[in-house]
């Protein structure tokens, strides 16, 4: 089965790496995860790690502090191998010729062993409160941390189909506990743009996998999280970007992407693609 699109999809997740921090004494001010993203967004991974491994030490039985490191991880590995070259993604065929990626070992166990933890903790959680809104969105995250290093660093579509199908089921969960985590409907919203921009036959294969898809729907749920989420907020409006990129409506892809190089100036992801979008390319 191919499914390519979906894969495709996934890796604006690495556009993540690319989001500078904010300035010294804003972070500073920040909730400790919180402060973390910022310093992956702005790809200072290893003080980033720092701030997850002291809120593990402080907080041993949150599996949010080794969900938040597996994050970090994936997103220094995305950055060491180049996968922000967005061009690659631009459709079904650059994305199936992209050069085969080399993972580092022990980056990979790390991830993997930050993987198991965080949701080791999740279901001892959950075992307790089976509504517990941190141990629902740390399983969302590691799900979806899985699907985007199948996808991109192994090429496994498959599996990142069947991990991808896992983070939408958390985030379903996540949400009914707690609607306000504006964070969990990047992974819904996400799934059902994926699967309602396939083409027909490949959304009756897909939904025979328990998957549905609505683009629209998923635009909606993608705008949530870009207006009030806590760590996503700039992810999404990427998304939606390379959403708008995809749909040809350049004019609202180009809006989001100068209203992130003003809010990241630092960052000069936006200016170039803005340059790419500018030149037809």
């Amino acid at each position: 089965m191919r499914i390519s699109f979906l894969s495709w999809l996934v890796v604006v997740a690495a556009l993540l790496t690319s989001v500078p921090a904010l300035a010294a004494d804003a972070v500073i001010t920040l909730p400790p995860l919180d402060r973390g993203f910022q310093l992956l967004y702005g790809l200072e991974f290893d003080r980033a790690n720092d701030v997850f491994k002291a809120w593990q030490q402080t907080h041993p039985e949150d599996p949010m502090g080794s969900a938040c490191e597996a994050a970090g991880l994936l997103f220094s590995e995305f950055h060491r191998l180049g996968v922000l070259e967005s061009q690659f993604y631009e459709d079904d065929k650059k994305f199936n010729d992209r050069t085969t990626l080399t993972p580092d070992p022990a980056v990979r166990n790390r991830f993997q062993a930050a993987v198991q933890k965080s949701e080791d903790l999740a279901h001892a959680k959950l075992a307790k409160n089976a509504k517990d809104p941190d141990a629902l969105f740390a399983l969302t995250m590691t799900s979806g941390l899985q699907g985007d290093y199948a996808a991109l660093i192994d090429k496994h579509n498959l599996a990142s189909l069947r991990y991808t199908k896992e983070a939408n089921n958390w985030a379903a969960q996540t949400l009914a506990v707690d609607p306000h985590c504006y964070d969990a409907y990047v992974a819904s919203g996400f799934s059902k743009y994926i699967i309602g921009s396939m083409n027909a036959p490949m959304r009756w294969l897909v939904r025979l996998g328990g998957i549905s898809g609505d683009k629209q729907e998923g635009i909606r749920e993608l705008q949530l999280t870009a207006e009030h989420g806590r760590y996503l907020a700039p992810f999404a409006n990427i998304l939606l970007a390379m959403a708008y990129v995809r749909e040809r409506d350049k004019t609202r892809a180009r809006e989001l992407l100068e209203s992130l190089r003003n809010e990241f100036p630092a960052n000069p992801l936006f200016a170039r693609e803005i340059a790419r979008l500018d030149s037809g390319h």
